[in-house]
């Protein structure tokens, strides 16, 4: 059964009924996967990344690999996808229609442009089909007509302050979000640069600039197209650390609406991203890999998680672990040595080896009980063992001036 709880909020003027976007990709490509993702409840598409009509879009298949467990193929996913093949005409029929069959929905599109010229006219349009916010891509890891071939856009702070302004300038009071990279010397410097042209806010983040493997036996890369590869752009649970980083970083440092991108892949994820800065969060790799139905358990377990918690709005966690985020030199020093729960432990010894071999030789083991103890006298608490532990028997005990902290291993949610 389904938990009920009003998730609505507003977001830059626009009212969402959910935190629960889907992304600019191959979910939002189609006009009937937008309206089935929409009806299966989503909040709001971005509709992927459209160009003017002159643009030449080509696309090579097969353009998807990833990479994982034999349990779980898919802890990243690489991609050499570029924009939409759909230019901007066919989007802006598809604004049209998804506004008249969604009138409570968000819907936004998200653009790429090489002139001025571009940009703008790609505005015009969007904003005369009804458009309720337009999302720019200045990082597309295959290139986004940057400053050089191949480059991304947001990589340069000139740049991506000169272009801003030209799609503010277009927009008016329609919302705009540059979507940006974490690809840059310092991303802070970025969004700043942005806050100055006036855009509405910025979406951290993209995907990122990887290459997601090599086939040993052929010497291919991922994916193979002909038995050749390129770089991808990398999505999936394996970015969500930079994602949290990136959007930590902003919301730190610059007073700006950010929409968070990148890595989310559960309710708790989303969580996470919100309570670093970001008002909602976008998704794309999740329902590609579970279906658009997804949103049920993302509803449900926000709706639970804001009881618990006693939030009354998604709203309340934006920002929430901000505060907790310091420089290493300023965080505490506590003692602090392992603590293993031996009512948990199965005896498999992998504590014992990563200690042995990777921490400092603080863990003894009993080969005849098959259980380990601490030497809390040589253990200063590094965690190693705690993140080999396959059943979470291990945590860190805390100790300043006799109160104490515990830190452990929840997993994902």
């Amino acid at each position: 059964m389904y938990r009920e709880h009003d998730l609505s909020y507003d977001f830059l003027g626009i009212h969402l009924e959910n935190p629960f976007i889907l992304s600019a990709g191959p979910p939002t490509d189609e006009l009937d996967m937008a309206v089935d993702g929409l009806k299966a409840g989503w909040a709001g598409v971005v509709l992927k990344t459209t160009s003017v009509e002159e643009n030449p879009v080509n696309l090579k298949y097969p353009m998807m690999s990833s990479f994982g467990t034999a349990a779980h193929k898919v802890w990243g996913l690489g991609n050499i996808d570029l924009i939409s093949r759909y230019h901007i005409g066919e989007i802006c029929a598809r604004v049209s229609t998804l506004k008249h069959l969604f009138p409570s929905k968000m819907i936004a599109a998200s653009i790429m442009g090489s002139r001025k010229e571009d940009w703008q006219s790609l505005v015009w349009q969007l904003r005369k089909a009804g458009i309720d916010l337009i999302e720019c891509s200045f990082s597309c890891p295959q290139g986004s007509m940057g400053e050089a071939p191949g480059k991304m856009l947001a990589q340069s702070v000139e740049a991506t302050e000169k272009v801003a302004r030209w799609v503010k300038e277009a927009a008016d009071d329609t919302p705009v979000l540059i979507k940006i990279t974490p690809q840059v010397t310092d991303i802070v410097e970025v969004a700043r640069a942005l806050q100055r042209t006036g855009v509405d806010g910025v979406t951290a983040s993209n995907s990122v600039p990887a290459l997601i493997g090599v086939d040993v036996e052929t010497m291919e890369p991922r994916p193979s197209v002909w038995g050749d590869g390129a770089y991808s752009g990398m999505t999936g649970m394996a970015i969500k650390p930079l994602t949290l980083r990136t959007i930590a970083e902003i919301a730190r440092n610059v007073e700006i609406t950010i929409s968070g991108n990148g890595g989310a892949y559960s309710w708790s994820d989303a969580v996470e991203l919100m309570a670093v800065g970001a008002s909602n969060v976008q998704f794309c790799t999740m329902p590609m890999h579970y279906g658009f139905g997804v949103i049920r358990d993302l509803t449900s377990g926000m709706a639970d998680y804001l009881e618990r918690m006693g939030f009354r709005s998604p709203r309340d966690i934006v920002g929430k672990a901000l505060s907790h985020i310091k420089a290493q030199e300023d965080l505490s020093a506590p003692v602090t040595y392992s603590d293993i729960d031996l009512d948990k432990c199965v005896g498999c010894g992998g504590c014992f080896r990563a200690c042995r071999d990777g921490g400092h030789r603080a863990i003894v083991w009993d080969s005849v009980k098959r259980q380990p103890s601490v030497d809390t006298e040589r253990c200063p608490g590094c965690g190693q063992c705690m993140q080999v532990c396959p059943v979470n028997a291990i945590r860190m005990k805390e100790e300043i001036d006799q109160h104490l902290h515990y830190f452990e291993f929840r997993g994902a949610r």
